[in-house]
C-alpha cells in the first residue's frame, strides 16, 4: 500500500480549508430584503398570517388621531406635540422634546408624507423620517435619522412619543 506524500496532503487540506471557509462565509450572507418604501398590497395587509392560529396581523384601517399636548415626566423630560391625522393623511405635525442635561430636538417642517399604509410616514429633505403608527389604543410617533434636528447628543436619548388616541394625551 502506498502512502500519500506530505505535499499532496497539504494541497488536499488547503483545498478543504478553502471550501470550508467559503461555506461558512456563504452561511453568514443576509437574504435580499425588499426596499423599505416598497408598497404593500391590500391582499397582504388583509390576509391572515401563516404562522399559526393565534398570530394574526392587525387589520389595516385608516389612522385618525388628533393631539395638541404637553407632557413632562419626573426626570424633566418634556414633550410638546401637535398632530392631526385624518384618514391616514397628515394635516399638521410638529414636536419639540427637551431632554435634561442632553439637549433638545425640534421637529418643525418641512415634511412630506411618503406613506399612508400600513403606517404613516413623513420625510424631510435632510433625511429625517417620522413614523406614525397605531398600537392598540395608542399611537406611536418614532424618529429616525434626525440627529441634525437635535442639539448636542440629544438624539441618542430621544424616545418615541406615545399618544392615547381615546383622549389625545401624550406620554
Amino acid at each position: 500500500m502506498r502512502l500519500a506524500s506530505a505535499g499532496a496532503m497539504r494541497r488536499v487540506g488547503g483545498r478543504l480549508g478553502a471550501l470550508a471557509g467559503t461555506v461558512l462565509l456563504a452561511a453568514c450572507a443576509l437574504p435580499a430584503l425588499p426596499p423599505a418604501d416598497a408598497p404593500i398590497s391590500d391582499e397582504v395587509l388583509a390576509s391572515p398570517s401563516s404562522a399559526g392560529k393565534r398570530l394574526r396581523p392587525m387589520p389595516w384601517r385608516p389612522l385618525d388621531v388628533r393631539a395638541d399636548c404637553r407632557f413632562r415626566d419626573e426626570a424633566g423630560y418634556t414633550t410638546r406635540i401637535t398632530l392631526d391625522v385624518a384618514q391616514s393623511k397628515v394635516k399638521a405635525f410638529n414636536a419639540d422634546v427637551d431632554i435634561p442635561r442632553r439637549g433638545s430636538c425640534s421637529f418643525h417642517g418641512p415634511f412630506t408624507q411618503t406613506r399612508e399604509k400600513p403606517s404613516v410616514q413623513l420625510r424631510a429633505p435632510d433625511g429625517c423620517t417620522v413614523d406614525i403608527f397605531e398600537q392598540g389604543t395608542a399611537v406611536t410617533v418614532g424618529f429616525a435619522n434626525c440627529a441634525s434636528r437635535c442639539t448636542r447628543s440629544a438624539f441618542d436619548y430621544l424616545w418615541p412619543i406615545l399618544i392615547d388616541r381615546t383622549n389625545g394625551q401624550c406620554h
